[in-house]
């Protein structure tokens, strides 16, 4: 019996495993990076280890690491998360061999479905359908393929290539990453399915042999080959799903599978589909199929791992699950990872965190709380909020609504992106494929309308006019924003999504709004205040009366609407100087490493031409020229480490350099 676990993963997946064990009465370990020393998983375990390192990113990685912290803590068995060290054939051995449990497949079956390659050869013997892949790009003669690592997965280390001309930088650019990520740059290519859609089959294994599937689960909507939505059941023909079932548990037969594992599949337009890889842990999306078969599969890993057997009858699958991943990334700016404090996280009407529900309603996973500071060193996943419904369409509606009216406020997010997909008339008609948002560049629009943020600029004016009043230690009485003077207006600049913009307003003795305006224009809105304190501005709009929830963090303001969230600085009275930045210099998003600079300081580029690659959480992502012009400037060599908003490279106008 299993009775004190540590679990070599961190954040959501962490926080996760210990919901379970200690609904079972089993003890916890959490190990940590510096980086995480007060992330919420380690205040949640019954014990925490420290791990040294020289970086955040290594020290999980580090299997002799792992093995100390258990045998200090007193751990029994170790369970691995998911990423990380989860399919590392050499760290479940050396799990094994020091005496502890390992809650997971053997090492031999990590092994085998580790290496793509061979994986694919060895079930292919087992009947399972695959595409044909190649290892020479000399052999490439059909495009489209894809460049896939052979050691990884989550999307990392993939490329699309659609002709030769690209072949050659696609897999030497998906051979780094998967190297940065796994360890392992070897890669392979593989014939590429236009409109092709992710699916894939929930198997288990016990010690008596047997593999059985539990469900199964539609994963198409990608970014950047990393699953962003993913429901239960996937929407297939009965003849499709029983087929996908009989080739994932032949798949699991065929390497005497044990514990939880995952088959996935590329489905063809036409209802063919092939074997794309074997993940042996737990996958991100496994809520979705606890909350339609009403099973605990962390439960059931760590009865697995005991020895025991599968219980006779498992749940069958009934109602709708869809699940969303809340990262912190710009999803407008090429998927750019934020970073920064996440001053408020609050999402509405949850009946569940890390567990199941007792009827339709909503399950939160998530690795942070309140005041968590989401930094550059791992994924940019901060949380995943599921619902469970009786019909997809219920389940989307309550996942879509929660998630608009989420407060999330510090760090930017997909939350736009996700509400915009699940409101798609595509999504609701399932016409999705792993290509939904190369055609859907409709859902990357923010759900505030532009024409809306003056109004939203109002209300954060006077709720800051408002909190000032409240501050007041003379004068009180007096009605927030008044002036003596009726002519001149109180005027109140910030910095919004879209640049500067500047409201203007005035209120009469009563206190109420006497007349506004804002620049950059606005269509002419009839705007009456009905009430404003700090935290809530009502407004009358054109008739129509609007709330808006407004939270202040030093200069910054953050307002939820009826219509959608914006972030906003405001703007002090009297700037202070500061230094001018060099025309065309181009700024760090984030902290990074640059990993290679293309150019050099004097050659001439055209908009759009990479300049340079920075590397930030796992993922590379090229900096490019805004403009044509001439390289004048490259302080940061390869290797170097930046900080957020440090100059990465300055471009001089082409016509002002001949």
């Amino acid at each position: 019996m299993i009775s004190r676990l540590l679990v070599a993963n961190r954040g959501e997946i962490a926080r996760r495993v210990f919901a379970t064990c200690r609904a079972l009465g089993v003890e916890t370990v959490a190990v940590h990076s510096d980086a995480d020393a007060d992330a919420p998983f380690v205040a949640e375990a019954d014990q925490a280890v420290r791990l040294p390192g020289d970086t955040p990113t290594e020290t999980y990685l580090r299997v002799d690491l792992i093995l100390e912290a258990a045998r200090r803590s007193g751990a029994d068995a170790v369970h691995p998360g998911y990423g990380f060290l989860a399919e590392n054939a050499e760290f479940a051995a050396a799990v094994t061999d020091a005496g502890l449990t390992w809650v997971g497949p053997p090492a031999k079956v990590i092994a085998a479905m580790g290496d793509k390659l061979a994986a694919k050869t060895l079930l292919a013997e087992a009947g399972v359908p695959m595409l044909p892949s190649w290892t020479d790009t000399a052999d490439v003669t059909d495009f489209p393929v894809l460049v896939k690592a052979s050691a990884g997965g989550g999307g990392r280390g993939m490329r699309i290539v659609r002709d030769t001309d690209g072949l050659a930088e696609a897999v030497a650019s998906a051979g780094r990453e998967a190297a940065a990520a796994f360890g392992d740059g070897t890669v392979f290519i593989e014939r590429y399915v236009e409109r092709g859609r992710h699916v894939e089959v929930q198997i288990f294994g016990d010690a008596e042999g047997r593999v059985v599937s539990l469900g199964d689960r539609e994963c198409s909507i990608q970014r950047r080959h990393q699953k962003i939505v993913e429901e239960a059941p996937a929407v297939v023909p009965e003849s499709v799903r029983t087929a996908l079932h009989e080739a994932a548990v032949a798949a699991g037969r065929a390497v005497d599978y044990l514990g939880a594992g995952t088959v996935e599949f590329l489905l063809a337009p036409g209802g063919e589909f092939f074997f794309l890889e074997m993940n042996t842990r737990l996958q991100v999306e496994h809520p979705v199929t606890e909350l339609c078969t009403g099973l605990d599969l962390v439960g059931l890993q760590l009865l697995v791992a005991e020895g025991q057997p599968l219980p006779a009858t498992l749940g069958a699958s009934t109602g709708h699950a869809i699940e969303v991943r809340l990262c912190a990334e710009d999803a407008s700016a090429g998927w750019r990872p934020a970073a920064g404090t996440l001053h408020r996280f609050a999402v509405p009407q949850v009946a569940a965190e890390f567990g199941g529900l007792s009827g339709p309603g909503l399950r939160l996973d998530s690795g942070v709380v309140a005041g968590s500071v989401v930094g550059v060193h791992y994924d940019s996943m901060v949380a995943k909020l599921v619902a469970w419904g009786r019909t997809r369409t219920e389940a989307s509606r309550l996942l879509a609504g929660a998630l608009a009216r989420a407060e999330l406020h510090g760090v930017t997010t997909n939350r736009d992106l996700l509400v915009r997909v699940l409101r798609s008339p595509a999504f609701a008609a399932v016409e999705i494929d792993t290509g939904f948002l190369d055609r859907h560049s409709e859902v990357f629009a923010p759900l505030l309308p532009a024409g809306q943020l003056p109004v939203v600029a109002l209300a954060a004016a006077l709720a800051s006019a408002a909190g000032r009043r409240a501050e007041a230690r003379v004068l009180a009485g007096l009605p927030s924003g008044w002036r003596n003077v009726p002519a001149v207006p109180q005027v109140t600049r910030f910095t919004g999504p879209d640049g500067e913009i500047e409201v203007r307003y005035r209120l009469d003795r009563t206190g109420a709004l006497a007349e506004w305006s804002a620049d950059p224009g606005i269509a002419d809105l009839t705007v009456a205040l009905v009430e404003a304190t700090p935290g809530r501005v009502v407004l009358d709009v054109d008739g129509v009366r609007r709330a808006y929830r407004v939270h202040r963090m030093g200069s910054e303001v953050f307002v939820d609407g009826p219509d959608g969230a914006a972030s906003l600085t405001e703007l002090p009275r009297l700037p202070l100087p500061t230094a001018e930045l060099a025309a065309g210099s181009l700024l760090a998003p984030l902290p990074g490493a640059v990993t290679r600079v293309h150019v050099e300081v004097g050659q001439r580029v055209s908009a759009g031409e990479p300049l340079l690659t920075l590397e930030a959480m796992k993922l590379e992502h090229p900096v490019v020229a805004p403009i044509d012009g001439v390289v004048a400037e490259l302080p940061v060599p390869a290797g170097g480490q930046v900080r957020t908003g440090a100059v990465l490279a300055v471009i001089d106008n082409a016509e002002e350099n001949p």
